[in-house]
């Protein structure tokens, strides 16, 4: 999959990673690129195509589906950080985490498999998480979420080959943006995430893990958990 002459859409793309994307397509020759959001106005880098698109609504998805016809490139980057533990938090936050991150990503992947296949195949890459591969206190219902969007992720890819379809994961830490305001340790730089995953869609990698301590996690599933989380 070669960036330049593409045509990508990316969902969430008025701020953080997702701004960075459509930034750096534009820069690596990409054809076009749509610039998704469910508050289009905020969504203001010149040279986009602009559209309305929350990914929690079938009718949204398919508008978005119909007036972008002509992509090869789908990047599932929209996102939602609620907080919320899946014992004492609000069920309705926990489904809108799941609604968002497993649900809306199946969606605008269903959405947008028929246009690939008639595009050549095109790719699709999932934003993802270091948290898809271990659970924290205070943000359990996004680790959920994300473990679901990877078993996704991995699913479509051997859904999606026989059209030719090529499927990454996107798996980081702590990424700089508006999201993770607040957060004290050590945070990548959002350029930098998104440089390396366009570099890994060229590359045919099915996976990019773009930190040492998302390597670090993805390491320790193959070990006795009690040495990650430690014993009550």
């Amino acid at each position: 999959m070669q960036i330049s002459g593409s045509i990508a859409l990316v969902t969430g793309a008025n701020r953080g990673i997702g701004r960075r994307f459509a930034t750096q397509l534009l820069e690596r020759g990409a054809k076009k690129v749509y610039a998704t959001a469910r508050n289009p106005e905020l969504a203001d880098l010149p040279g986009v195509e602009v559209l309305r698109l929350d990914i929690t609504d079938p009718a949204s998805v398919s508008a978005a589906a119909a007036a972008a016809q002509d992509v090869t490139l789908l990047i599932n980057n929209a996102g939602i950080s609620t907080g919320a533990n899946l014992i004492t938090g609000d069920l309705a936050r926990i489904r809108l985490e799941m609604d968002t991150h497993y649900y809306g990503t199946l969606s605008m992947v269903r959405a947008f498999a028929p246009i690939l296949a008639a595009n050549g195949g095109g790719a699709i890459l999932n934003v993802l998480s270091a948290l898809s591969w271990f659970s924290y206190d205070g943000a359990n219902a996004y680790s959920a979420a994300k473990a679901a969007e990877w078993s996704l992720t991995n699913g479509i890819r051997l859904e999606l080959r026989s059209q030719g379809t090529q499927v990454t994961g996107l798996h980081l830490g702590a990424a700089d943006t508006d999201m993770m305001a607040g957060y004290e340790g050590d945070m990548i730089d959002p350029a930098d995430v998104t440089r390396a995953a366009l570099d890994g869609i060229e590359g045919g990698d099915l996976e990019v893990v773009v930190d040492e301590w998302s390597a670090k996690v993805k390491a320790s599933l193959s070990a006795d958990p009690s040495l990650f989380y430690g014993r009550p």
